[in-house]
């Protein structure tokens, strides 16, 4: 019963990379939409940011303002600190049941956890792997501005506010380069894939 942990830096192609194990097989669980779960009109963990931050976190009927959390958060660390310790234990609880749920479903499930916070928030949990994508910070930035639309200021201080490169590395047991081509990160994760019996299980 594998449970793997993938994660990565903003634009460095984590998702593309879940897609390629969820076509292998393995369940993806996303710590971001559950995220966006937990936080639904009506439940304790929006009342909470309501709370602490303002009710103008909210849009008139009653979900939350994405953007307005965003800019109210973002350079703030003591008020990122304040917002972790009221979603995270929420999203940690929600992962738990979901990782439970694949396995009374296929006790031989991969269940990977697809999660952009790894190294803030998650990396002492028990993960029989870790895999990180990777790609330099410069290339991070130029997809974020050329995919996505961000101005150079924007991406550069994305990416600035996440943890550095060096602090995903050293927690990664399997690194993903995705510099390269899309055929060339799928041929990484194939054989990631392939290597793992073990934990694939004995059709892995």
């Amino acid at each position: 019963m594998p449970i793997v942990a993938l994660t990565g830096g903003i634009a460095s192609g984590k998702s593309t990379i879940a897609g390629r194990l969820a076509e292998h097989g393995a369940v993806i669980v996303d710590a971001d939409q559950l995220v966006r779960e937990v936080q639904q009109p009506g439940s304790p963990v929006l009342a909470a940011i309501a709370g602490e931050f303002g009710e103008r976190m909210l849009h008139p009927d009653g979900s939350l303002d994405r953007a307005a959390l965003g800019q109210r958060v973002f350079g703030d660390p003591e008020a990122v600190r304040r917002l972790n310790a009221i979603v995270h234990p929420a999203v940690r609880a929600e992962s738990a049941r979901r990782f439970a749920q694949a396995f009374a479903v296929d006790p031989g499930a991969v269940v990977v956890y697809d999660v952009p916070l790894l190294v803030e928030a998650r990396v002492d949990d028990p993960w029989d792997l870790v895999i990180v994508a990777h790609a330099p910070a410069e290339l991070r930035r130029r997809r974020l501005v050329e995919l996505r639309g961000m101005t150079d200021a924007d991406a550069a201080a994305r990416i600035a506010s996440q943890v550095s490169d060096e602090a995903r590395m050293g927690v990664a047991d399997v690194v993903i380069d995705t510099t390269g081509t899309l055929d060339e990160t799928y041929r990484q994760v194939d054989a990631l894939w392939s290597s793992l019996p073990a934990l694939a299980g004995p059709e892995g």
